[in-house]
């Protein structure tokens, strides 16, 4: 077990060993959870990078496609949903 301290500016540093037997560097982001009477920290996981080209139809999609009028349609719809609850 390994005793650290919080900072007045509310850091923490983590012990040396901890870090190597995780392979933290410094930069490394983490997710703070909160677990009831301490706090869990994660690293966030990055989703690795793709291309289009990977993604593209991944989604199914059920019924007929929509046409570019459809989609312009509902554009123009949602900006005045918007513009509406602006006011």
């Amino acid at each position: 077990m390994e005793v650290t301290k919080l900072s007045s500016k509310g850091q923490v540093i983590i012990p040396k060993a901890l870090r190597a037997a995780r392979n933290w560097e410094a930069g490394q982001e983490l997710i703070a959870i909160d677990v009831g009477d301490g706090i869990l920290l994660k690293p966030k996981k990055h989703f690795p990078e793709t291309t289009l080209a990977q993604v593209a139809g991944c989604l199914k999609h059920q019924g007929k496609p929509k046409s570019l009028h459809d989609i312009e349609n509902a554009i123009r719809q949602g900006v005045m949903e918007q513009w509406h609850d602006c006011s």
